[in-house]
């Protein structure tokens, strides 16, 4: 078995990738064991969780990644208002169900109380599958003038 403490600092991209696929909430954890798709073990003893795409070690032959697997979600697509996405968030959040947003959709997890919820708003969704991250937020342009030390507010 090999040990992991964290993720590589530096992968060799041309290297053949080698997955080693967990549940997100797997995933979330610091201390867990997982096997890579050609069956080498891995205990890991994180600092801090390793995310979906992490690469997390290498040999001569192969440099090995983390996959978190895709879970059922409802798409709310982001053509409306911002103002309307803003309360879609917090009404899910009210639920203490968790959100993840991208430029062009939210995510949430596809349960009972969110299809209850977004059916009484007459929020369209789309049920699909796709690799949940909650806590991610789409970041729009950010500014690039530096505001300096002489600035204030």
């Amino acid at each position: 078995m090999q040990f992991v403490s964290g993720p590589l600092a530096a992968a060799d991209p041309t290297l053949p990738e080698i997955a080693l696929r967990a549940e997100r909430l797997t995933l979330a954890k610091r201390l867990w064991r997982g096997t890579a798709a050609d069956g080498t073990e891995f205990g890991f003893e994180l600092a801090t969780p390793l995310q979906h795409g992490d690469p997390f070690f290498q040999s001569a032959t192969a440099r090995y990644t983390v996959q978190q697997f895709p879970e059922a979600v409802v798409q709310i697509a982001l053509d409306l208002p911002p103002s309307a996405a803003a309360g879609i968030g917090w009404a899910v959040g009210n639920l203490h169900l968790e959100l993840q947003s991208e430029p062009t959709r939210l995510l949430a997890p596809d349960e009972p109380a969110v299809r209850q919820l977004l059916h009484r708003l007459k929020i369209p969704f789309t049920p699909t599958t796709a690799v949940f991250r909650p806590g991610r937020f789409a970041r729009g342009p950010q500014p690039t003038h530096d505001l300096g030390p002489s600035h204030k507010h």
